[in-house]
């Protein structure tokens, strides 16, 4: 049975949360182990039941890891999320931060898409006793 119904309100096995989310088992484990996510209730038996709460977290989770934040910067997002301490300075301050390393990552790309292609127009594709691209990546720093 994938859901739970009690009186209060309607729980999640740990396999419907996956299904409900799109986050592998496996992660919401790992995300509970490193305390990203709380740790869920467990029924009677010893089974992890989860909320609507961990329906949201994990959303939250993915679409910021979909963006590449680290785990780090979504805790600090998560927390400067939570009632009573929202913060537009310093949820800005770290998708600032953010930013800059995308801004850093895409210049590099651009640097190593210029390096690659101009190697790559420099190879004849033939055989022949040199090859442009292996030269480059031989090279020595």
């Amino acid at each position: 049975m994938a859901a739970i119904t009690n009186a209060r309100a309607t729980t999640l096995t740990i396999g419907a949360l996956s299904s409900r989310t799109g986050v592998n088992v496996e992660t919401i484990r790992y995300y509970e182990r490193i305390c990203l996510i709380p740790a869920p209730p467990k029924t009677g038996g010893g089974r992890r039941v989860y909320g609507p709460e961990h329906i949201q977290i994990l959303a939250f989770v993915r679409r910021s890891r979909e963006l590449g934040f680290s785990i780090d910067d979504i805790r600090a997002l998560l927390a400067v999320a939570e009632p009573g301490h929202v913060s537009c300075a310093d949820v800005k301050r770290i998708a600032m931060a953010h930013l800059e390393d995308v801004r850093t990552k895409l210049a590099d790309l651009a640097r190593l898409e210029h390096v690659l292609a101009g190697t790559v127009a420099r190879c004849s594709g033939e055989k022949a006793p040199a090859c442009p691209v292996l030269d480059v990546l031989n090279a020595s720093a």
